[in-house]
This record gives C-alpha cells, sequence and structure tokens, in this order.
C-alpha cells in the first residue's frame, strides 16, 4: 500500500478531483494548505513578473505601496500561497496510473509551480465501519 500526497494550485482543484474520479480512485481527502516552492532566480524573469504584477495590480484606488510590498513578498518567497493537498490511498499497482492522471491534470506551461507528488509507504490501514484491515479497507 502506498499513500499519495499530491500538493496542486487552487485553481487545478475541480481538474485533480475529475481526474482522481475518472481514474478509479475509490477515495481521497482534499485540504487547503499554506506553501512555497522552489523559487525563480534568472533575473529577467523575475524583472518581467514583477512589472506584470505591479501593472495588474495599480489602479487609481490602490495603495501603490502595498502592492510593490505585496508584489516583492510574491516574488522573494517569504509569503505563503494557499495550495490544495490531496491525500490518496493506493494498492502499489495503482500507483503510476494516479500519478500519471494527477500530473496531466496539473501540468502548465509556467514553468514553475504546478505542485508535488509524495509517494510514501503505508504498514496499515483500518475501514472502522467493517474492521478490514490492510489492503482490503482501501478499495
Amino acid at each position: 500500500m502506498k499513500e499519495i500526497m499530491a500538493i496542486v494550485r487552487m485553481k487545478r482543484t475541480g481538474a485533480t478531483k475529475k481526474a482522481l474520479v475518472e481514474t478509479g480512485v475509490a477515495g481521497f481527502t482534499a485540504v487547503k494548505v499554506l506553501g512555497r516552492g522552489r523559487l525563480i532566480t534568472d533575473p529577467t524573469v523575475i524583472e518581467d513578473c514583477r512589472q506584470k504584477l505591479l501593472s495588474m495590480g495599480v489602479d487609481d484606488f490602490s495603495d501603490t505601496d502595498e502592492t510593490e510590498r505585496q508584489v516583492t513578498a510574491f516574488l522573494d518567497g517569504s509569503r505563503f500561497f494557499p495550495r490544495r493537498l490531496f491525500t490518496v490511498l493506493a494498492h502499489d499497482e495503482d500507483v503510476p496510473r494516479i500519478v500519471e492522471a494527477i500530473t496531466k491534470a496539473n501540468h502548465t506551461d509556467h514553468g514553475i509551480g504546478d505542485g508535488t507528488i509524495f509517494i510514501l509507504p503505508v504498514t496499515d490501514a483500518v475501514r472502522v465501519r467493517t474492521g478490514e484491515t490492510g489492503e482490503a479497507a482501501i478499495w
């Protein structure tokens, strides 16, 4: 048995859920989490992103200093971002199929921030309603 933990963008929650259901996953859990991943280090990309974000966030009603602080926190990694954490228990042979479905549902061309998938061993599981244990308890 394995536990699959997938951290994905909030906007991809529906697509991930749909992919898991279509893959035949019997059950999963999703929770809102905060975090951050690897930062972009290319100064050219950072400056392009900075200018784009500043132009989107400034209008006649905005506080320019606050917008600047938020954009800086976004780009320097000091701010956490909302994400969704999906947890799935699966039989060993189902893991590649489930990981592929999650990956397809979350891959973008942004080059960063598509998420991370962790696969961990599970030593046992118990279905509370029936008392089933092990592999029988997860599907």
